[in-house]
Protein backbone atom coordinates (compact mmCIF):
# COMPACT_ATOMS: atom_id res chain seq x y z
CA UNK A 1 0.00 0.00 0.00
CA UNK A 2 1.07 3.53 -0.42
CA UNK A 3 0.77 4.49 3.44
CA UNK A 4 4.65 3.49 4.72
CA UNK A 5 5.68 2.62 8.65
CA UNK A 6 7.01 6.41 8.17
CA UNK A 7 3.76 8.31 7.56
CA UNK A 8 1.65 6.56 9.89
CA UNK A 9 3.85 8.12 12.88
CA UNK A 10 3.75 11.35 10.93
CA UNK A 11 -0.08 11.03 10.80
CA UNK A 12 -0.01 10.01 14.55
CA UNK A 13 2.36 13.01 15.83
CA UNK A 14 4.48 10.42 16.94
CA UNK A 15 7.95 9.57 17.47
CA UNK A 16 8.92 6.61 15.40
CA UNK A 17 11.83 4.22 16.88
CA UNK A 18 14.14 2.86 14.28
CA UNK A 19 14.04 -1.33 14.37
CA UNK A 20 14.78 -4.08 11.85
CA UNK A 21 11.31 -2.81 10.27
CA UNK A 22 12.68 0.20 7.28
CA UNK A 23 10.54 3.07 7.92
CA UNK A 24 9.75 2.89 4.10
CA UNK A 25 8.21 -0.69 4.40
CA UNK A 26 3.93 -0.43 3.41
CA UNK A 27 1.67 -1.27 6.16
CA UNK A 28 -1.36 -3.86 5.21
CA UNK A 29 -2.50 -4.35 8.60
CA UNK A 30 -3.53 -3.37 12.16
CA UNK A 31 -4.11 -5.76 15.02
CA UNK A 32 -4.22 -5.45 19.15
CA UNK A 33 -1.11 -6.92 21.29
CA UNK A 34 -3.25 -9.65 22.86
CA UNK A 35 -3.97 -11.27 19.20
CA UNK A 36 -1.05 -10.76 17.45
CA UNK A 37 1.23 -13.66 15.92
CA UNK A 38 3.57 -14.52 13.73
CA UNK A 39 3.67 -11.76 10.30
CA UNK A 40 2.85 -14.05 7.11
CA UNK A 41 3.62 -11.56 4.32
CA UNK A 42 7.29 -10.28 5.38
CA UNK A 43 6.59 -7.50 2.46
CA UNK A 44 4.25 -5.70 4.39
CA UNK A 45 4.77 -4.93 7.41
CA UNK A 46 1.93 -5.63 10.38
CA UNK A 47 0.96 -2.15 13.32
CA UNK A 48 0.59 -4.06 16.14
CA UNK A 49 -1.34 -1.40 18.95
CA UNK A 50 -0.23 -1.88 22.32
CA UNK A 51 -0.24 -0.37 26.10
CA UNK A 52 1.87 0.83 28.44
CA UNK A 53 1.58 -2.53 30.62
CA UNK A 54 1.65 -4.34 28.03
CA UNK A 55 4.79 -2.66 26.51
CA UNK A 56 6.67 -3.38 30.01
CA UNK A 57 6.13 -6.78 30.35
CA UNK A 58 7.38 -7.35 27.02
CA UNK A 59 10.68 -7.50 28.98
CA UNK A 60 9.70 -10.91 30.52
CA UNK A 61 8.81 -12.90 27.17
CA UNK A 62 11.78 -13.20 24.49
CA UNK A 63 9.70 -14.87 22.34
CA UNK A 64 7.00 -12.22 21.98
CA UNK A 65 9.68 -10.08 21.56
CA UNK A 66 11.28 -12.10 19.15
CA UNK A 67 8.25 -12.19 16.76
CA UNK A 68 7.74 -8.24 17.30
CA UNK A 69 11.24 -7.67 15.35
CA UNK A 70 9.36 -8.04 12.23
CA UNK A 71 6.38 -5.74 13.53
CA UNK A 72 5.81 -2.45 14.42
CA UNK A 73 4.51 -1.47 17.67
CA UNK A 74 2.24 1.59 18.17
CA UNK A 75 1.59 2.83 21.04
CA UNK A 76 0.39 6.36 23.17
CA UNK A 77 2.53 5.50 26.01
CA UNK A 78 6.16 6.72 26.19
CA UNK A 79 9.29 6.90 28.79
CA UNK A 80 12.55 5.46 29.51
CA UNK A 81 11.41 2.31 30.44
CA UNK A 82 9.42 1.34 27.16
CA UNK A 83 11.89 2.77 25.18
CA UNK A 84 14.86 0.67 26.87
CA UNK A 85 12.48 -2.40 26.14
CA UNK A 86 11.63 -2.09 22.35
CA UNK A 87 15.33 -0.28 21.31
CA UNK A 88 16.92 -3.09 23.37
CA UNK A 89 15.23 -5.92 20.68
CA UNK A 90 15.57 -4.02 18.05
CA UNK A 91 11.37 -3.12 17.69
CA UNK A 92 10.17 -0.58 15.22
CA UNK A 93 8.00 1.73 17.02
CA UNK A 94 6.14 4.57 17.01
CA UNK A 95 5.55 6.25 20.61
CA UNK A 96 3.86 8.97 22.28
CA UNK A 97 1.15 8.91 19.83
CA UNK A 98 -1.50 11.95 19.99
CA UNK A 99 -4.53 9.57 19.89
CA UNK A 100 -5.62 7.76 23.08
CA UNK A 101 -4.93 4.10 23.31
CA UNK A 102 -8.67 3.06 23.09
CA UNK A 103 -8.66 5.13 19.90
CA UNK A 104 -5.58 3.90 18.37
CA UNK A 105 -6.72 0.53 16.67
CA UNK A 106 -10.16 2.21 15.28
CA UNK A 107 -8.42 4.98 14.14
CA UNK A 108 -5.56 2.73 11.94
CA UNK A 109 -8.08 0.78 10.36
CA UNK A 110 -9.97 3.26 9.18
CA UNK A 111 -6.91 5.13 7.95
CA UNK A 112 -5.86 1.78 6.08
CA UNK A 113 -9.15 1.56 4.68
CA UNK A 114 -9.27 5.15 3.40
CA UNK A 115 -5.65 4.57 2.44
CA UNK A 116 -6.82 1.09 0.90
CA UNK A 117 -9.53 2.56 -1.05
CA UNK A 118 -7.54 5.39 -2.85
CA UNK A 119 -4.63 2.31 -4.13
CA UNK A 120 -7.73 0.55 -5.82
CA UNK A 121 -8.80 3.55 -7.51
CA UNK A 122 -5.04 4.33 -8.67
CA UNK A 123 -4.93 0.54 -9.73
CA UNK A 124 -8.32 0.43 -11.70
CA UNK A 125 -7.12 3.56 -13.20
CA UNK A 126 -3.45 2.08 -14.24
CA UNK A 127 -5.00 -0.82 -15.74
CA UNK A 128 -7.31 1.87 -17.94
CA UNK A 129 -4.55 3.04 -19.48
CA UNK A 130 -2.81 -0.20 -19.80
CA UNK A 131 -5.04 -1.71 -21.49
CA UNK A 132 -5.45 1.42 -24.10
CA UNK A 133 -2.00 0.54 -24.60
CA UNK A 134 -2.53 -3.36 -25.33
CA UNK A 135 -4.69 -1.99 -27.89
CA UNK A 136 -2.60 0.78 -29.74
CA UNK A 137 0.65 -0.80 -29.15
CA UNK A 138 0.50 -4.70 -28.25
CA UNK A 139 2.57 -6.16 -25.59
CA UNK A 140 5.17 -4.31 -25.95
CA UNK A 141 3.48 -0.96 -25.58
CA UNK A 142 1.97 -3.05 -22.33
CA UNK A 143 5.46 -3.72 -20.85
CA UNK A 144 6.77 -0.22 -21.20
CA UNK A 145 3.43 0.93 -19.75
CA UNK A 146 4.15 -1.52 -17.01
CA UNK A 147 7.88 -0.01 -16.38
CA UNK A 148 6.96 3.40 -16.14
CA UNK A 149 3.87 2.93 -13.53
CA UNK A 150 5.64 0.74 -11.07
CA UNK A 151 8.96 3.55 -11.41
CA UNK A 152 10.54 0.49 -12.45
CA UNK A 153 11.86 -1.76 -14.85
CA UNK A 154 9.53 -4.70 -16.37
CA UNK A 155 10.74 -8.37 -18.57
CA UNK A 156 8.44 -10.54 -20.36
CA UNK A 157 10.24 -13.99 -20.78
CA UNK A 158 8.79 -17.32 -22.85
CA UNK A 159 8.33 -20.03 -20.89
CA UNK A 160 11.92 -21.41 -22.29
CA UNK A 161 13.42 -18.34 -20.39
CA UNK A 162 14.41 -16.46 -23.25
CA UNK A 163 13.34 -12.57 -23.36
CA UNK A 164 10.46 -11.65 -25.40
CA UNK A 165 10.50 -7.80 -24.48
CA UNK A 166 11.86 -5.62 -21.90
CA UNK A 167 11.01 -1.84 -20.82
CA UNK A 168 13.94 -0.02 -18.14
CA UNK A 169 15.97 -3.35 -17.54
CA UNK A 170 19.51 -3.26 -18.28
CA UNK A 171 21.91 -6.22 -19.30
CA UNK A 172 22.07 -7.10 -15.27
CA UNK A 173 18.78 -6.54 -14.60
CA UNK A 174 17.88 -9.01 -17.62
CA UNK A 175 20.39 -11.46 -16.30
CA UNK A 176 18.48 -11.15 -12.57
CA UNK A 177 15.19 -12.02 -14.04
CA UNK A 178 15.87 -14.86 -16.13
CA UNK A 179 18.00 -16.42 -13.69
CA UNK A 180 15.08 -15.88 -10.66
CA UNK A 181 12.58 -17.12 -13.98
CA UNK A 182 14.21 -20.40 -14.19
CA UNK A 183 15.34 -20.78 -10.70
CA UNK A 184 18.97 -20.66 -11.48
CA UNK A 185 21.44 -19.56 -8.90
CA UNK A 186 22.49 -16.02 -8.42
CA UNK A 187 23.06 -12.95 -6.71
CA UNK A 188 20.12 -11.10 -7.30
CA UNK A 189 21.03 -7.06 -7.37
CA UNK A 190 17.50 -6.10 -6.38
CA UNK A 191 15.62 -6.73 -3.43
CA UNK A 192 11.77 -5.85 -4.34
CA UNK A 193 11.89 -8.81 -7.87
CA UNK A 194 9.00 -9.88 -8.47
CA UNK A 195 7.85 -12.98 -10.38
CA UNK A 196 4.43 -13.03 -11.79
CA UNK A 197 3.26 -16.37 -14.04
CA UNK A 198 1.30 -15.50 -17.57
CA UNK A 199 -1.21 -18.09 -17.29
CA UNK A 200 -3.39 -20.02 -15.10
CA UNK A 201 -2.23 -22.84 -13.14
CA UNK A 202 0.13 -25.52 -15.29
CA UNK A 203 -0.13 -23.75 -18.17
CA UNK A 204 1.95 -21.25 -18.03
CA UNK A 205 2.66 -19.26 -21.78
CA UNK A 206 5.14 -16.66 -19.82
CA UNK A 207 6.68 -14.88 -16.80
CA UNK A 208 6.65 -11.15 -15.99
CA UNK A 209 9.53 -10.21 -14.09
CA UNK A 210 9.22 -6.60 -12.49
CA UNK A 211 11.39 -4.72 -9.59
CA UNK A 212 9.49 -1.30 -8.52
CA UNK A 213 12.09 1.44 -7.33
CA UNK A 214 10.48 1.47 -4.24
CA UNK A 215 11.46 -1.93 -2.23
CA UNK A 216 7.98 -1.98 -1.08
CA UNK A 217 5.63 -0.89 -3.22
CA UNK A 218 2.55 -2.79 -2.68
CA UNK A 219 0.81 -1.21 -5.72
CA UNK A 220 3.69 -1.98 -7.94
CA UNK A 221 2.75 -5.74 -7.13
CA UNK A 222 -0.89 -5.80 -7.37
CA UNK A 223 -0.46 -4.09 -11.07
CA UNK A 224 2.21 -6.13 -12.32
CA UNK A 225 -0.05 -9.11 -11.15
CA UNK A 226 -3.00 -7.97 -13.09
CA UNK A 227 -0.69 -6.88 -16.13
CA UNK A 228 0.29 -10.61 -16.28
CA UNK A 229 -3.41 -11.52 -16.60
CA UNK A 230 -4.13 -8.97 -19.41
CA UNK A 231 -0.38 -10.14 -20.92
CA UNK A 232 -2.18 -13.72 -20.76
CA UNK A 233 -5.22 -12.89 -22.70
CA UNK A 234 -3.25 -10.92 -25.34
CA UNK A 235 -1.10 -13.90 -26.06
CA UNK A 236 -3.72 -16.44 -25.98
CA UNK A 237 -5.78 -14.46 -28.34
CA UNK A 238 -2.97 -15.56 -30.74
CA UNK A 239 -2.46 -19.03 -29.64
CA UNK A 240 -2.99 -20.91 -32.45
CA UNK A 241 -4.88 -24.49 -32.52
CA UNK A 242 -4.49 -26.88 -35.27
CA UNK A 243 -7.13 -26.25 -37.31
CA UNK A 244 -5.84 -22.57 -37.23
CA UNK A 245 -2.41 -23.53 -38.53
CA UNK A 246 -4.10 -26.10 -41.17
CA UNK A 247 -6.14 -23.42 -42.56
CA UNK A 248 -2.89 -20.59 -42.51
CA UNK A 249 -1.19 -23.24 -44.29
CA UNK A 250 -3.40 -24.08 -47.46
CA UNK A 251 -4.25 -20.04 -47.01
CA UNK A 252 -0.64 -19.50 -47.93
CA UNK A 253 -0.30 -22.34 -50.64
CA UNK A 254 -2.56 -20.28 -52.60
CA UNK A 255 -0.74 -16.87 -52.01
CA UNK A 256 2.43 -19.11 -53.22
CA UNK A 257 0.67 -19.98 -56.56
CA UNK A 258 -0.12 -16.30 -57.01
CA UNK A 259 -2.32 -14.55 -59.80
CA UNK A 260 -5.48 -12.84 -58.70
CA UNK A 261 -6.18 -15.73 -56.28
CA UNK A 262 -3.60 -15.05 -54.23
CA UNK A 263 -4.00 -11.43 -54.45
CA UNK A 264 -7.53 -11.25 -53.49
CA UNK A 265 -6.85 -13.56 -50.31
CA UNK A 266 -3.87 -11.55 -49.04
CA UNK A 267 -6.48 -8.42 -49.11
CA UNK A 268 -8.98 -10.11 -47.15
CA UNK A 269 -5.48 -11.05 -44.76
CA UNK A 270 -5.34 -7.31 -44.43
CA UNK A 271 -2.20 -7.14 -46.51
CA UNK A 272 -2.48 -4.64 -49.49
CA UNK A 273 1.32 -4.49 -50.68
CA UNK A 274 1.97 -5.80 -54.17
CA UNK A 275 5.95 -6.62 -53.10
CA UNK A 276 6.78 -8.68 -49.91
CA UNK A 277 9.69 -10.66 -48.91
CA UNK A 278 9.83 -14.10 -48.44
CA UNK A 279 11.64 -14.97 -44.88
CA UNK A 280 12.50 -18.50 -43.59
CA UNK A 281 12.94 -18.72 -39.67
CA UNK A 282 14.52 -21.60 -37.74
CA UNK A 283 16.12 -22.16 -34.30
CA UNK A 284 19.04 -24.27 -33.30
CA UNK A 285 17.26 -26.22 -30.27
CA UNK A 286 14.39 -27.23 -30.23
CA UNK A 287 13.02 -25.47 -26.87
CA UNK A 288 12.13 -21.85 -28.60
CA UNK A 289 9.04 -21.86 -30.01
CA UNK A 290 9.95 -20.41 -33.34
CA UNK A 291 6.26 -19.91 -34.60
CA UNK A 292 4.51 -18.60 -31.23
CA UNK A 293 7.96 -16.37 -30.94
CA UNK A 294 7.28 -14.65 -34.83
CA UNK A 295 3.52 -14.22 -34.08
CA UNK A 296 4.45 -12.01 -30.73
CA UNK A 297 7.23 -9.82 -33.22
CA UNK A 298 4.33 -10.03 -35.67
CA UNK A 299 1.83 -8.13 -33.39
CA UNK A 300 4.56 -5.99 -31.72
CA UNK A 301 5.20 -4.49 -35.52
CA UNK A 302 1.56 -4.54 -36.35
CA UNK A 303 1.81 -7.01 -39.32
CA UNK A 304 -0.27 -9.45 -40.48
CA UNK A 305 0.24 -13.55 -39.59
CA UNK A 306 1.12 -14.58 -43.00
CA UNK A 307 3.33 -17.73 -42.51
CA UNK A 308 3.48 -21.26 -42.14
CA UNK A 309 5.06 -24.37 -40.35
CA UNK A 310 7.15 -26.88 -42.08
CA UNK A 311 8.89 -29.43 -40.00
CA UNK A 312 10.26 -26.98 -37.77
CA UNK A 313 10.81 -24.26 -40.57
CA UNK A 314 8.76 -20.92 -40.62
CA UNK A 315 8.35 -19.64 -44.11
CA UNK A 316 5.95 -16.68 -44.97
CA UNK A 317 6.12 -13.21 -46.57
CA UNK A 318 6.08 -9.64 -45.03
CA UNK A 319 6.75 -6.17 -46.28
CA UNK A 320 10.58 -5.07 -46.63
CA UNK A 321 10.85 -2.93 -43.85
CA UNK A 322 9.25 -5.25 -41.25
CA UNK A 323 11.95 -8.16 -42.83
CA UNK A 324 14.43 -5.75 -41.64
CA UNK A 325 12.94 -5.58 -37.81
CA UNK A 326 12.48 -9.29 -37.84
CA UNK A 327 16.29 -9.45 -38.94
CA UNK A 328 17.00 -7.11 -36.29
CA UNK A 329 15.25 -9.15 -33.80
CA UNK A 330 16.60 -12.55 -35.15
CA UNK A 331 20.19 -11.19 -34.44
CA UNK A 332 19.95 -10.03 -31.06
CA UNK A 333 17.41 -12.72 -29.62
CA UNK A 334 18.97 -14.48 -27.17
CA UNK A 335 18.84 -18.54 -28.49
CA UNK A 336 20.15 -18.68 -31.66
CA UNK A 337 17.50 -18.46 -34.78
CA UNK A 338 18.82 -18.52 -38.45
CA UNK A 339 16.77 -16.74 -40.87
CA UNK A 340 16.97 -16.40 -44.39
CA UNK A 341 15.51 -13.57 -47.12
CA UNK A 342 14.26 -13.94 -49.94
CA UNK A 343 14.25 -10.68 -52.69
CA UNK A 344 11.05 -8.82 -52.75
CA UNK A 345 8.86 -10.43 -55.12
CA UNK A 346 5.72 -9.38 -56.64
CA UNK A 347 2.34 -11.76 -55.60
CA UNK A 348 2.84 -13.73 -58.63
CA UNK A 349 6.73 -13.89 -58.06
CA UNK A 350 6.10 -14.56 -54.17
CA UNK A 351 7.30 -18.50 -54.55
CA UNK A 352 10.35 -17.41 -55.67
CA UNK A 353 11.40 -15.05 -53.27
CA UNK A 354 10.06 -17.66 -50.31
CA UNK A 355 12.34 -20.76 -51.94
CA UNK A 356 15.31 -18.44 -51.79
CA UNK A 357 14.86 -17.43 -48.09
CA UNK A 358 14.65 -21.34 -47.78
CA UNK A 359 18.08 -21.39 -49.34
CA UNK A 360 19.15 -18.52 -47.59
CA UNK A 361 18.10 -20.35 -44.31
CA UNK A 362 19.71 -23.47 -45.09
CA UNK A 363 22.89 -21.29 -45.58
CA UNK A 364 22.63 -19.44 -42.49
CA UNK A 365 22.64 -22.64 -40.31
CA UNK A 366 26.05 -24.04 -42.48
CA UNK A 367 27.48 -20.91 -42.37
CA UNK A 368 26.69 -20.35 -38.26
CA UNK A 369 25.29 -17.18 -39.18
CA UNK A 370 21.83 -16.00 -37.68
CA UNK A 371 21.13 -13.66 -40.97
CA UNK A 372 21.44 -14.07 -44.55
CA UNK A 373 19.81 -12.27 -47.67
CA UNK A 374 20.02 -14.89 -50.88
CA UNK A 375 21.48 -11.92 -52.78
CA UNK A 376 24.23 -12.28 -50.23
CA UNK A 377 25.47 -15.84 -51.03
CA UNK A 378 28.13 -16.16 -52.95
CA UNK A 379 27.36 -19.26 -54.95
CA UNK A 380 24.08 -17.85 -56.34
CA UNK A 381 24.72 -13.95 -56.84
CA UNK A 382 28.56 -14.02 -57.28
CA UNK A 383 28.30 -16.28 -60.11
CA UNK A 384 25.85 -14.69 -61.63
CA UNK A 385 27.34 -11.27 -61.21
CA UNK A 386 30.42 -12.20 -63.01
CA UNK A 387 29.11 -12.94 -66.06
CA UNK A 388 27.39 -10.80 -69.04
CA UNK A 389 23.68 -10.62 -70.22
CA UNK A 390 24.89 -13.59 -73.46
CA UNK A 391 26.63 -15.65 -70.51
CA UNK A 392 23.62 -15.44 -68.17
CA UNK A 393 21.34 -16.29 -71.56
CA UNK A 394 23.71 -19.32 -72.58
CA UNK A 395 23.23 -20.98 -68.30
CA UNK A 396 19.39 -19.90 -68.76
CA UNK A 397 19.06 -22.07 -72.29
CA UNK A 398 19.74 -25.08 -70.21
CA UNK A 399 16.46 -25.34 -69.12
CA UNK A 400 14.93 -24.95 -73.56
CA UNK A 401 14.03 -28.46 -73.70
CA UNK A 402 11.70 -27.96 -70.60
CA UNK A 403 10.18 -25.05 -72.16
CA UNK A 404 10.11 -27.04 -75.32
CA UNK A 405 8.25 -29.86 -74.08
CA UNK A 406 4.49 -30.56 -73.55
CA UNK A 407 3.22 -28.64 -69.95
CA UNK A 408 6.62 -27.03 -69.59
CA UNK A 409 5.13 -24.70 -66.71
CA UNK A 410 4.65 -28.01 -64.95
CA UNK A 411 8.13 -29.42 -65.29
CA UNK A 412 9.60 -26.18 -64.21
CA UNK A 413 7.55 -26.14 -61.31
CA UNK A 414 8.61 -29.42 -60.61
CA UNK A 415 12.47 -28.95 -61.01
CA UNK A 416 11.98 -25.73 -59.06
CA UNK A 417 10.44 -27.31 -56.05
CA UNK A 418 12.44 -30.02 -55.92
CA UNK A 419 15.78 -28.22 -55.96
CA UNK A 420 14.74 -26.06 -53.04
CA UNK A 421 13.65 -28.78 -50.80
CA UNK A 422 17.09 -29.96 -51.43
CA UNK A 423 15.57 -33.15 -53.17
CA UNK A 424 13.30 -34.26 -50.53
CA UNK A 425 10.88 -36.73 -52.31
CA UNK A 426 7.98 -36.55 -49.73
CA UNK A 427 8.14 -32.67 -48.77
CA UNK A 428 8.25 -32.11 -52.84
CA UNK A 429 5.21 -33.96 -53.72
CA UNK A 430 3.30 -32.60 -50.94
CA UNK A 431 3.92 -28.70 -52.05
CA UNK A 432 3.19 -29.89 -55.47
CA UNK A 433 0.01 -31.66 -54.70
CA UNK A 434 0.92 -34.62 -56.63
CA UNK A 435 1.66 -38.21 -55.32
CA UNK A 436 5.64 -39.62 -54.98
CA UNK A 437 5.35 -42.07 -58.37
CA UNK A 438 4.19 -38.69 -60.24
CA UNK A 439 7.04 -36.72 -59.03
CA UNK A 440 9.77 -39.53 -59.92
CA UNK A 441 8.10 -39.59 -62.93
CA UNK A 442 8.12 -35.94 -63.72
CA UNK A 443 11.93 -36.03 -62.60
CA UNK A 444 12.90 -38.87 -64.59
CA UNK A 445 11.48 -36.72 -67.78
CA UNK A 446 13.26 -34.02 -66.79
CA UNK A 447 16.35 -35.33 -66.81
CA UNK A 448 15.80 -36.82 -70.11
CA UNK A 449 14.83 -33.52 -71.90
CA UNK A 450 17.83 -32.05 -70.16
CA UNK A 451 20.63 -34.86 -69.75
CA UNK A 452 20.46 -33.54 -66.00
CA UNK A 453 21.40 -36.08 -63.33
CA UNK A 454 19.45 -34.61 -60.11
CA UNK A 455 21.29 -36.79 -58.20
CA UNK A 456 24.61 -35.01 -59.09
CA UNK A 457 25.15 -32.11 -56.55
CA UNK A 458 27.04 -30.40 -59.68
CA UNK A 459 23.88 -30.93 -61.98
CA UNK A 460 21.89 -29.60 -59.23
CA UNK A 461 23.81 -27.10 -59.06
CA UNK A 462 23.55 -26.13 -62.93
CA UNK A 463 19.99 -26.69 -62.81
CA UNK A 464 19.42 -24.04 -60.05
CA UNK A 465 21.71 -21.63 -61.88
CA UNK A 466 19.79 -21.54 -64.90
CA UNK A 467 16.23 -21.40 -63.14
CA UNK A 468 18.03 -18.13 -61.32
CA UNK A 469 19.22 -16.78 -64.97
CA UNK A 470 15.70 -17.72 -66.52
CA UNK A 471 14.20 -15.04 -63.03
CA UNK A 472 16.43 -12.17 -63.77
Amino acid sequence: MARDVASVARYLHGELLPGAVPGARAVNAVVDMGSFGAPTDRLFATLVVADDEQLRALGDDPDRLALLRDAVVVTDADGPAVREVLLGAEITATVGAATTQELLAPTLTSLLAVDQAAEARAITSAMRVLTLAARRSGITGVIAELAHRIDGWAVLLDRHGEVITTAGAGSLHIDDAIAVAVGRPVRVRHRALQVHPVGPGEDITAQLVTAPRNDSSGRGRELSSQTAALLDLLMRTRDSSHLERLGRSMMFETVLQGGEDAARLLRRWGVHERTLVGFALASRTSGVDVEHLLALWLDELGAEHVFTSQRGLILGAVRDDHAQQIAHRARTYASTLYLGLGRPADIDALERSVDEARHACEAARTGGERVVRYEAIPTVAFVLGQLDRDQTQRIARLLDPLRAADRPDELIQTLRVFLSANGAWGESAARLRIHRQTLTARIRRIEDLTGLSLADPDDRVAAWLALRATDG
